[in-house]
């Protein structure tokens, strides 16, 4: 199914359940996951803009996309969820996530790294990373 700019996040393992403010998921403010099926589409488009740009952030120095059409062969074959409307580079957050513990070799998805550290430790700085520029930014425009 083709994704568009408005096309929702969400993972399906939220965390605004158990009091989050910022889902651990897929990122969104606990307003933006309780609303999302009232928002109008520019409102779908400004939340996804605001992830892909944290997204692109935590991944432009660790990472580049050398052949995005692969990319997207490999994500569809082995049937990971992405947003195709999205920058390639932020197809790497759900190759990563959906690996799980899983080893990868990134040049068979058309990646290349930019460093020299262990896939799962290099995981684990991202989605810190993508977790505290949500936070920040929620206590600073939303936070009462």
């Amino acid at each position: 199914m083709k994704k568009n700019k408005a096309s929702t996040p969400c993972l399906g393992i939220c965390s605004t359940t158990y009091g989050d403010n910022v889902c651990k998921g897929c990122k969104r403010f606990v307003h933006e996951v309780i609303n999302w099926n009232k928002y109008a589409v520019p409102e779908k488009e400004t939340v996804n803009l605001r992830l892909e740009s944290f997204k692109l952030t935590v991944l432009k120095d660790r990472f580049s996309v050398t052949d995005p059409n692969l990319l997207a062969t490999r994500l569809h074959d082995q049937g990971i969820n992405f947003n195709d409307s999205m920058d390639p580079m932020t197809w790497i957050f759900d190759l990563l996530r959906a690996a799980g513990s899983q080893d990868l070799d990134l040049h068979q998805f058309g990646i290349t790294c930019h460093t020299s550290s262990e896939l799962a430790e290099l995981k684990d700085q991202i989605y810190a990373e993508f977790l505290e520029l949500s936070e920040v930014h929620y206590e600073r425009y939303f936070s009462t």
